[in-house]
């Protein structure tokens, strides 16, 4: 089993680009991760991208960073064979 560290790596070099809601998947469980619980104002509803990125961290709310890391990884073993 890889890291997260490794994992975070990995998924940035994948061949392919993932589809938007598996990005946002990673995006989450990263930020989450890595900063822990959202701390920065809602976007505004005409920024769409922006916004998707915070509801997929957002939803993460209440995971801990451990827990968090563990979950990324799971998800990168599940993508890896699609994508690396």
């Amino acid at each position: 089993m890889v890291s997260f560290e490794e994992a975070a790596e990995l998924a940035k070099n994948f061949t392919k680009k993932p589809t938007d809601s598996e990005f946002l998947e990673f995006y989450g469980l990263f930020k989450q991760a890595t900063v822990g619980d959202v701390n920065i104002e809602k976007p505004g509803v005409f920024d769409l991208k922006k916004k998707a990125m915070y509801e997929a961290w957002n939803s993460n709310k209440g995971l801990s960073q451990e827990a968090a890391k563990e979950a990324y990884v799971k998800v990168y073993e599940k993508y890896a064979p699609k994508y690396a």
